[in-house]
């Protein structure tokens, strides 16, 4: 298994990006990700009960049809809170797109971040797509990668190669965000890319997982956004003995897994503001998801995040906000232990003792420019 710290796109998948004019700024901020041959698609979106036009299309379109071309994304513009609008205009740019591309309308899924209540430019996007259709390249990833950020000060990319059998698998993933993190998903946009052959079954069950440890242990303010969607498309093109449920399955999930873990900590470095990265591992709990839900109490904790940020040795803090989880611990049986401050990389280990269970979740400090940065930011 090797990995590389840049996007390299698996066999079959062609990309480009340009600057439509949503971004006042003139920087790139429309993205196109296209499969040569159909590719099986699974999805993870959003718990926020108001979810943005992109996702309602996505859920139609995953509903009635099995096979996916293209991914078109924008930034600067969320798409979100238009009502009819909103949807009509995310119908509108799939539609746009699959006549320049020559495909389905149905075969086409859509992503927007940025400003909630705008609607969206539809005519800016609709000049920009016969220029995103004729400089699709493997190249191109490259600009695709720039057009999809907002806040974000650094590109999240990461490609993992694999063998299935003698065939080498590609998997390839890039992300965006920086503020809004939370879990259940975490504020971002994540596209992932896989020429391996992998039944629609094992597509599912594996993203599922990859995005429970990974996007979903992740937080950097505790703020859910109505964008969050993971997208992950496989064309099959490397030639690999299928992947199964029950067969080549866990090799390929560990390569998942540590596409989106990583993805997921260069989303907390990158967050807004932060200037440390903390890692929270909880210990001895009864179940991963009661370790995780002490995890995350510490993690969103205010008072723990500037603590933490002014280097301060308050660790009551941890304490407080362990217990504040809800779970049922006991004094005499609560652990802390934390690392040096004064690095850019803190540990933070609990131990409940209540069972064997552990999980770990990853977020940043809390610091005035973190405030900055939102108070401006419209």
């Amino acid at each position: 298994m090797k990995i590389y710290k840049k996007a390299i796109l698996p066999q079959g998948f062609l990309a480009n990006g340009v600057a439509s004019g949503i971004k006042k700024t003139g920087k790139l901020d429309l993205a196109l990700f296209y499969s040569k041959e159909p590719a099986k698609a699974a999805c993870e979106f959003t718990t926020n009960k108001i979810q943005a036009a992109p996702i309602e299309l996505n859920k139609r379109h995953l509903k009635y049809n099995r096979h996916f071309q293209a991914v078109i994304v924008n930034s600067g513009n969320a798409n979100c809170f238009n009502g009819k609008s909103g949807l009509k205009d995310a119908q509108g740019a799939a539609q746009k797109l699959a006549k320049n591309l020559n495909i389905n309308k149905e075969a086409i899924l859509v992503a927007s971040t940025g400003i909630i209540g705008s609607r969206l430019p539809l005519f800016k996007i609709n000049q920009g797509i016969p220029l995103l259709v004729k400089g699709l390249s493997k190249e191109g990833i490259h600009k695709a990668k720039r057009a999809i950020m907002t806040t974000d000060k650094f590109t999240k990319e990461i490609t993992l190669k694999l063998k299935i059998n003698s065939q080498t698998v590609t998997i390839c993933g890039l992300a965006k965000g920086s503020g809004m993190i939370a879990p259940h998903m975490a504020t971002m946009l994540c596209f992932i890319f896989t020429d391996a052959d992998i039944a629609q079954g094992a597509l599912n069950k594996a993203l599922r997982i990859a995005v429970d440890k990974s996007f979903n242990c992740i937080t950097v303010d505790g703020c859910m956004s109505t964008n969050d969607s993971v997208i992950f498309l496989a064309n099959g093109l490397c030639g690999n003995d299928t992947v199964e449920t029950n067969k080549h399955f866990s090799l390929f999930l560990g390569a998942l897994n540590k596409v989106c873990l990583e993805l997921a900590k260069m989303i907390v470095k990158d967050g807004e503001g932060a200037s440390k990265f903390i890692q929270i591992k909880v210990k001895k709990a009864k179940s991963f998801s009661e370790a995780k839900r002490v995890a995350l109490s510490i993690a969103n904790s205010n008072l723990f995040k500037t603590a933490i940020y002014g280097e301060n040795p308050n660790f009551g803090r941890v304490v407080a906000a362990a217990g504040a989880s809800g779970t049922n611990m006991q004094e005499k049986d609560l652990k802390v232990k934390v690392g040096p401050l004064n690095k850019k990389e803190i540990n933070i280990d609990v131990s409940i003792n209540r069972g064997h269970a552990s999980a770990v979740v990853y977020t940043s400090d809390l610091t005035p420019e973190y405030i900055k940065i939102n108070a401006a930011y419209s």
